[in-house]
């Protein structure tokens, strides 16, 4: 995003490196942050209850040993997950896309990467390093099981890791997202069609497909054979199943939403303003904006966006008083910083718009002149298609007729 003249703070998420909001952070890998979401305690909590007694059973010498054998098979399923995160965050980092950190939760986990810009043919490399992480850790784990030197608890678990990480590698090869052979589905669609979107959207309905499939094999099949589905395995399809049409309705909503990017543009979507200094009066208010329009933006001594003049306020107060009442007595401010270019537009404009605090935004032009008030829900709209374009294309109009020849007294 460009800057206007009169510097504007670039709001920067604050780094927090060992905050317990939403999670555990477990440290840097790689100078990659790791968080432990709290959630994943009730998956470790579901694999002690449901595989202790199965474990006890088995191997009745265990006994109550049996439950923290099957919370040491929770913890090497997270040290799976982590090292299929690992993986793609490394491969990533390759074509330097930033990785801004790993989460480990209740559904595995999940890689957060920063802005950048992808391709089909990396996009898909990324996306596989994670599963054939697994697969080389299945393959290693079935050498150390097949070579006969473990016995009693370890062999078990070195069984378990071999099964566990055949499991997550094949599984998450499947055709569609948000698992990572979803990302071939939409890279083939991407590279076909040229689209990203169309190629994202094709990949969140292969999962849609994928959840219905699970749901037929697991619980419908066996059900129209008379036989009665096992709970537990029912419970795991109806918790995956959940997690995968999240995930794919998902994707599917944030491809809509980048369609549209073109539609988040600070000069087609703000509504006409004019800039007044902050030592202005509800006078000099209603002289240059009668009945409201065009919206009134407050400027401090440094030029910047500082107010905005509530309309209603203004035109409330009596007319022998108005020359008398400063304007900033009807106003209420703008958040730091709230203020963007007119030539502001896409993902730069929606990812500095989120940084910020309030819901309006005053837009200026290359001078640092006001000629526009933004609003949070009016991009909103324009976003998720609720505001038709003929509006914002009416608003476009008006704004550039009301930045004519207007500057700041």
């Amino acid at each position: 995003m460009t800057e206007p003249s009169a510097p504007r703070p670039k709001q920067q998420p604050e780094e927090r490196p060992f905050s317990l909001r939403g999670g555990i952070p477990l440290g840097r890998i790689g100078g990659i942050p790791v968080v432990l979401a709290y959630s994943w305690f009730a998956i470790a909590a579901f694999t002690v209850i449901a595989y202790g007694p199965v474990l006890a059973h088995n191997d009745p010498r265990l006994g109550a040993t049996a439950y923290l054998v099957a919370f040491a098979y929770s913890v090497l399923l997270l040290i799976s997950v982590l090292v299929h995160e690992l993986a793609h965050a490394l491969t990533a980092r390759l074509y330097h896309w930033p990785t801004q950190k790993i989460v480990l939760n209740l559904w595995g986990g999940h890689t957060q990467f920063e802005e950048f810009t992808a391709s089909p043919g990396r996009s898909v490399l990324v996306a596989m390093a994670g599963p054939a992480a697994n697969l080389i850790l299945a393959a290693g784990g079935w050498l150390l099981v097949s070579g006969g030197q473990l016995e009693g608890v370890a062999d078990t678990l070195a069984n378990i890791f071999v099964w566990a990480n055949l499991l997550i590698g094949i599984f998450n090869v499947l055709p569609g997202l948000p698992l990572d052979g979803g990302r071939l589905v939409e890279s083939a669609v991407w590279k076909a069609t040229g689209s990203h979107e169309k190629g994202t959207i094709a990949a969140g309905w292969a999962g849609r497909i994928i959840v219905i499939a699970l749901a037929v094999w697991f619980v419908v099949l066996p059900l129209l054979s008379g036989n009665r589905p096992d709970t537990s395995l029912m419970l795991i399809t109806l918790l995956v199943g959940s997690f995968l049409w999240m995930g794919a309705s998902a994707s599917i909503q944030q491809a809509r939403y980048r369609s549209r990017l073109h539609l988040v543009d600070a000069a087609a979507l703000a509504e006409p303003a004019v800039g007044l200094p902050d030592t202005a009066s509800v006078l000099d208010v209603l002289r240059h904006s009668p009945r409201g329009v065009p919206a009134v933006v407050l400027y401090g001594p440094d030029q910047r966006p500082s107010a905005v003049v509530d309309e209603a306020a203004a035109a409330d107060v009596p007319a022998a008083l108005a020359a008398a009442t400063p304007a900033t007595a009807v106003s209420y401010p703008l958040a730091a910083g709230a203020y963007v270019k007119e030539a502001d537009r896409g993902a730069e404009l929606l990812a500095y718009l989120a940084q910020l605090e309030g819901s309006d935004y005053a837009v200026v032009n290359d001078g640092g002149t006001v000629t526009g008030l933004l609003r949070q829900l009016t991009v909103l709209n324009a976003l998720t298609g609720k505001q038709p374009p003929s509006a914002a294309g009416s608003q476009a109009a008006g704004s550039q007729a009301g930045g004519e020849g207007r500057d700041q007294d």
